[in-house]
C-alpha cells in the first residue's frame, strides 16, 4: 500500500530552513531547506562527504546547527530546554548503522531499554511490549537469545524493534541495508513499508542502496557538497537531466578539473601570492 502523497500528507513532521553547519572552518551544509510529510518515506542520499549524515544528526536533535532552523513534530529544536528536549526524543525512534545492540544484554533486554529508562511500567508490561515488537519485525521467540547468536540481518531487525518499542512518531535509520545480502534487504525494506502502513510513522533512512532508495521512497532528498542537488518523487530522479545526479544513479566516478595553483597551494599550505592558505 503506497503511503499519501506528500501533496495530500497532513503537516510537515519535519521542517529545516536554511540549515548551515560547519566543521572548525569547514561548512559541511550550505544553506539546506527540506521537509518530511507525516506518513511518507523519504530517502537522504549522496555520494561520499555530501553531509547526508550530518543532516542525519541534525534530524535526530543530537547535534546543533551553526545557523538554521529545524522543526521536529512542530517543535523548534534550537528553543528547547533540556526537559522539553528529553519529551521530543520520545517520539523520535533511531535504528543505528550496525544495529549497535548492547552485547552484554539478550535481545529481549535490548528492546526494553527504552522503557526500562523512560517509564515505570512494570517488568511483565514491558516483556509483553517486547514480545509484541519483535513480532512486528518477524523475530518471535529470539528475545532470550544474546546479540551474538544472530545473523546481520536480525540484528538489524532487532534495532528496528528497539527503535519503536516506544510507537514514535518518527523513525531514522541508518544505512538498514548495508552489508546485508540482496534478499534480506529487500525483507528489511519491506519491513519498513509495513511499518509505515501499520503504525503511520513517518520514516527517514540515509542509504548508500539505490535498489532499496528506490523500492521504499516516497520522496528522494539528494545532497551534494552540502547542498540540496534534488527532492521529488523516485520517478522524477530517475528522469533527472543532471549530469551529477545521473553519474550517481549510474555510479559513475566524476573526472576531476584539475586547478594546478589550488593543487600546489593544498600540498605546500601556501598560497601562490605567498599567504598561509585556508
Amino acid at each position: 500500500m503506497a503511503a499519501p502523497s506528500p501533496d495530500t500528507a497532513g503537516a510537515p513532521v519535519i521542517e529545516v530552513e536554511d540549515l548551515v553547519t560547519h566543521y572548525g572552518p569547514r561548512m559541511i551544509l550550505k544553506g539546506v531547506d527540506m521537509d518530511v510529510q507525516e506518513g511518507e518515506i523519504m530517502v537522504i542520499m549522496g555520494g561520499s562527504g555530501s553531509g547526508k549524515s550530518t543532516l542525519l544528526r541534525h534530524l535526530m536533535a543530537l547535534e546543533y546547527p551553526t545557523s538554521g532552523i529545524i522543526r521536529l513534530l512542530g517543535q523548534d529544536v534550537g528553543r528547547l530546554g533540556t526537559l522539553e528536549m528529553l519529551d521530543l526524543r520520545k517520539r523520535l525512534g533511531v535504528a543505528f548503522q550496525g544495529g549497535a545492540l548492547f552485547s552484554s544484554m539478550t535481545v529481549g533486554e535490548n528492546i526494553m531499554l527504552p522503557l526500562s529508562e523512560h517509564t515505570d511500567l512494570d517488568p511483565m508490561t514491558m516483556q509483553i511490549m517486547a514480545r509484541i515488537k519483535l513480532e512486528v519485525v518477524n523475530l518471535a521467540g529470539f528475545e532470550d537469545l544474546m546479540p551474538s547468536e544472530l545473523s546481520g540481518g536480525m540484528i538489524k531487525r532487532a534495532a528496528v524493534a528497539r527503535a519503536i518499542i516506544m510507537d514514535p512518531k518518527i523513525l531514522f535509520c541508518d544505512e538498514p541495508s548495508a552489508g546485508l545480502d540482496p534478499a534480506v534487504a529487500s525483507a528489511l525494506d519491506d519491513l519498513l513499508l509495513r511499518l509505515r502502513d501499520a503504525m503511520g510513522m513517518s520514516i527517514v533512512v540515509v542509504t548508500h542502496e539505490l535498489d532499496s532508495a528506490f523500492k521504499i521512497a516516497d520522496r528522494i532528498t539528494v545532497l551534494d557538497q552540502g547542498k540540496i542537488l534534488f527532492i521529488g518523487p523516485t520517478e522524477e530522479l530517475r528522469n533527472h537531466k543532471s549530469e551529477r545526479i545521473q553519474n550517481l544513479l549510474n555510479r559513475r566516478a566524476e573526472e576531476e578539473i584539475l586547478d594546478v595553483d589550488a593543487y600546489l597551494s593544498r600540498l605546500t599550505g601556501v598560497t601562490v601570492d605567498g599567504g598561509a592558505s585556508l
